[in-house]
């Protein structure tokens, strides 16, 4: 582990703590900010606590030493983690560290994944559009058939009541797992690439390729705000709520973190993560963000550096 102390500025990050020597493919932050899995591009998937920052674990799907896991997923109450390469997915308990399935996915490539508190259920989004609720204990199995082509992200509610799933078919659907019936649909002008639960049940966010990333009330299913922005297109590769509801966290490819108020959709500040090393052009992803109370963000990014910053209100 490695310290970095810095000054404070926009673009320069108030501390950093090196996770990932040679840089990461994934990682994720879990909701109390006390834990973050990153999927390193050398060493496997690598599991910290960040109130001491420690190394806990070291996990592998594969047992040549290789790594190709892109997706993580935190349950809501720390229990379980899941990961996810394109072929196969496991889930792991984080109390013990150890595995508790690995389940392998012949029919489509796996696109994103998520996990709902004690592991209960499981969610997997595939490049065949369809995507699978599965309950490792129970064995419980059912496939939402709602999209037309391939889905690009998915989250899941704290209970695992609720699924919220995002496509190449310009539609994002929040359905029930329990009857695979929708609850709400949500239309974009192009393809869906993120969404988001608001882990209080408040919201959800949903983003296209183009220009539409809205905030949707999940109660009424109307429209909250629309993000505003200048530029053409903003991808989006993380969006987190605030504990109050007042505020949205993004990420994005472009080494860009944004705070934006959830009424308005107004930017409230932005900030830029360190470039990976050797990276050219300077380049990151930002993979993971998070609220640290009212004053300070942390972020995991593809640079394979967790980062803190100070809010300038």
């Amino acid at each position: 582990m490695t310290l970095i102390a810095c000054s404070g500025s926009s673009d320069v990050p108030i501390s950093s703590f090196r996770h990932a020597e040679g840089g990461s493919h994934a990682s994720h932050i879990s909701a109390d900010n006390t834990i973050a899995v990153v999927s390193t591009i050398e060493n496997g998937i690598t599991v910290w606590d960040l109130t001491t920052n420690e190394h806990r674990y070291v996990w592998r799907h594969q047992d040549d030493g290789s790594n190709s896991v892109t997706n993580i997923h935190i349950a809501f109450d720390n229990s379980y983690v899941v990961t996810a390469d394109r072929e196969a997915f496991a889930l792991w308990n984080l109390d013990v560290g150890e595995p508790e399935g690995f389940w392998r996915i012949d029919e489509a490539s796996i696109r994103d994944i998520a996990v709902s508190n004690q592991g209960r259920g499981i969610l997997v989004g595939r490049g065949n559009g369809k995507v699978m609720f599965f309950e490792p204990k129970t064995g419980r199995r059912l496939e939402f058939l709602g999209h037309q082509e391939k889905i690009n992200s998915v989250d899941i509610s704290p209970n695992g009541f609720y699924a919220l799933t995002g496509g190449n078919d310009y539609l994002a659907y929040l359905w029930d797992t329990r009857t695979g019936q929708v609850v709400h649909k949500f239309d974009h002008p192009s393809r869906v690439t993120k969404v988001s639960l608001d882990d209080q049940g408040r919201y959800a966010f949903t983003a296209d390729s183009k220009r539409d990333a809205r905030v949707w009330d999940l109660v009424t299913g109307k429209e909250v705000s629309n993000l505003q922005y200048s530029a053409r297109q903003l991808i989006f590769t993380t969006a987190v709520f605030s504990d109050d509801g007042k505020y949205l966290l993004t990420g994005s490819p472009s080494r860009r973190i944004n705070r934006w108020d959830v009424k308005t959709g107004k930017e409230l500040n932005e900030w830029r993560v360190s470039a990976r090393e050797g990276s050219k052009p300077a380049s990151a992803v930002v993979h993971d963000v998070g609220f640290i109370g009212d004053s300070e963000i942390i972020s995991e990014s593809s640079n394979g550096l967790l980062e803190k910053w100070k809010i300038k209100n």
